[in-house]
């Protein structure tokens, strides 16, 4: 139950290490009616996950928020597919939002909106890496990130000067994800995805979509953190539009404060969804 303001009473405790408070939770339970507790009666694990604050990313500090800046160069793409695709023009789009106000760049060569088409490696990688190349040698210094669910795209990227491996299947599409991951010292994000882009908004259903959510990204960081990933390198992202429907997007915006539990950054990609 995060607020913010200058009413803060002294017993409020930081959310994450940030400018939000909170004095009382929300706990929730899958057998039983949500009921707000105090703060002070939180599980001593979880409490530190909710306070403790975050380490940084790409060396950004994430004592406040951050943005990420979505540069897609393919040719269908949910809100910009085939405006970027050319390398002049991708460039050229890269350094106008880092200079507008972009702390991260995210760099993706396949589309993952729904019913899109599945892009080979060897594509994939022939659309992002000379983005990559291009933008590190005309000087950019923000930190890129690479949006792919592909272990050898991932790598191509990493080694060209990406910092952050941002795959939407949480390391379950690639068994050599991790590894990857592991191996680069890259920031990871895992994201929540019902499904595959072709299936994914094909009737979504949840028993309970915070919990559902909650317990899948729960999973995805124990087994980052079984191949050598900590957790100060996870960032984790609730999946808005990815097998879901709108009320189920709205109630996970609007809770968004439950994944603080899980002692990870929370990256929100809401685009134009």
């Amino acid at each position: 139950m995060a607020q913010a303001g200058q009413n803060r009473p002294s017993s409020a405790l930081s959310l994450a290490g940030g400018w939000s408070w909170f004095t009382h939770v929300e706990r929730l339970s899958r057998d039983a009616i949500p009921e707000v507790i105090s703060a002070t009666a939180v599980p001593e694990v979880e409490l530190c996950n909710l306070v403790n604050r975050r380490d940084m990313v790409c060396g950004l500090g994430m004592d406040a928020p951050r943005i990420m800046g979505i540069l897609n160069v393919t040719p269908d793409s949910f809100s910009d597919g085939g405006l970027h695709n050319n390398f002049e023009g991708a460039i050229w789009r890269g350094f106008e939002m880092a200079q507008n106000g972009a702390d991260i760049l995210d760099i993706g060569g396949e589309s993952t909106r729904p019913r899109a088409a599945f892009v080979p490696s060897s594509e994939e990688i022939a659309r992002t890496v000379p983005i990559i190349e291009g933008l590190r040698a005309r000087g950019i210094g923000v930190p890129i990130s690479i949006d792919t669910r592909k272990a050898n795209v991932a790598a191509a990227a990493l080694a060209a000067g990406a910092n952050m491996f941002n795959d939407v299947t949480a390391f379950t599409y690639d068994d050599a994800s991790a590894e990857v991951a592991a191996s680069s010292e890259a920031t990871v994000c895992l994201m929540h995805a019902k499904g595959d882009p072709k299936t994914m908004q094909d009737n979504p259903i949840y028993d309970n979509v915070l919990l559902d959510v909650f317990d899948h990204l729960a999973a995805r960081v124990a087994y980052a953190e079984r191949h050598g990933i900590p957790r100060s390198r996870i960032v984790l992202d609730v999946g808005i539009g990815f097998g879901k429907t709108i009320d189920h997007n709205m109630e996970l915006i609007r809770r968004i404060s439950l994944f603080h539990a899980l002692g990870c950054v929370i990256l929100l990609g809401v685009s134009r969804k």
